[in-house]
């Protein structure tokens, strides 16, 4: 069971707006048009001064800025936000991830004076300056050497996480050296699982990119075997064992990682739910009718957007009283998607294909 006085870790999305256009986000269709069902919700330091209590931030071990759909960069006050944090925890961890294509470098600076040694910036840098833009799109090489280094220069501690693709593939060595060179603490190789897709329950090889014009921009492909997420090679054992993937996510135990952890996601439009996973089934722009996503069956049983609002009720009254989180673990223990077992859960927390922990090994 969830309890306000348990929560240890806020994963924070303050903000839907991005100046990148990824192919792979849910924020775009494809890196081209808006998501048509977001509104660029955004939560300012008075909304977050209102969610999260100082008595509550000082039991947190750690806050971090991240999301589906929009870069911390991008809210008007992520900075004032981390600094409200520390104010009231000094100790707690603080990060946000990021493509690190804006801000000026007081900004890095002073960023890097609020973490202090009890925090990190994790960029998400895929490529060098002649191909990170082929995956971020609209992100500019120059911001975002400009960025890390200043963030660095500044005493920030700061990681490196890169996406390898078949383009990006051949310069892993190269970015890695790089980073040492900068002072990044971390490179981390990301394996990513994003050739799997949850919408299809299965593999794919490529992904087809476009811009804002519509244009058909890079074809995203997977790189070499050793750089492929391991998890992708075990769809078709589970297959085999199964029927399909659909029935191993009617059968498979799920074991929640943020629920071990004391984690609760907040969303830009100051909504609670479990993780990101969840939450990111809001929202899907292939959808004519969003709230077709089972996502919607626990939302709507809980009183709506509304009754899971932080803004419209306290934090406590949602995590202790409102039906969302029991539900949906309570979920678990059901025999099939059909009958209600949430398959967002199956598929990011099931125990026999675990592609998110994958991209780490």
């Amino acid at each position: 069971m969830y309890n306000y006085r348990d929560i240890r870790v806020v994963h924070l999305e303050v903000t839907q707006r991005c100046q990148a256009a990824c192919p792979m986000c849910d924020r775009n269709e494809n890196g081209g048009a808006d998501n048509k069902h977001i509104t660029n919700a955004e939560l300012s330091l008075e909304d977050c001064k209102q969610i999260f209590k100082p008595e509550f931030i000082k039991q947190l071990n750690s806050m971090y800025m991240c999301g589906n759909l929009g870069d911390p960069l991008s809210a008007a006050d992520s900075l004032y936000i981390f600094k409200y944090f520390r104010e009231h925890n000094p100790t707690m961890w603080l990060s946000m991830n990021t493509n690190g294509g804006a801000r000026d470098a007081d900004w890095w600076t002073e960023l890097a004076k609020t973490f202090g040694k009890y925090g990190t910036v994790i960029f998400s840098v895929d490529g060098l300056s002649d191909t990170n833009h082929l995956y971020r799109q609209n992100v500019v090489w120059s911001k975002v050497e400009a960025a890390m280094k200043n963030f660095i220069a500044a005493g920030g501690r700061a990681r490196w996480d890169y996406i390898i693709f078949e383009h990006n593939q051949h310069q892993v060595e190269e970015a890695e050296l790089i980073s040492k060179d900068w002072g990044v603490e971390k490179f981390i190789k990301k394996k990513t699982a994003r050739f799997f897709s949850s919408a299809m329950n299965k593999g794919k090889d490529e992904h087809q990119a476009q811009n804002r014009r519509g244009t058909q921009t890079i074809t995203l492909r997977k790189p070499e075997i050793k750089f492929q997420n391991p998890a992708l090679n075990r769809e078709h054992q589970l297959i085999n064992t199964y029927g399909s993937m659909n029935d191993y996510y009617n059968k498979c135990e799920v074991k929640c990682k943020v629920k071990e952890e004391g984690n609760i996601f907040i969303t830009a439009e100051g909504l609670l739910m479990p993780c990101c996973w969840t939450a990111g089934r809001m929202y899907k722009w292939w959808h004519n009718d969003y709230k077709t996503e089972q996502i919607w069956d626990y939302i709507n049983s809980s009183g709506g957007k509304k009754g899971i609002s932080v803004i419209d009720n306290s934090l406590q009254d949602v995590i202790d009283f409102n039906p969302i989180l029991r539900s949906i673990e309570d979920s678990w223990k059901l025999t099939s998607i059909q009958e209600g077992k949430l398959e967002v859960c199956s598929q990011k927390c099931g125990t026999e294909f675990d592609a998110f922990a994958d991209q780490y090994k």
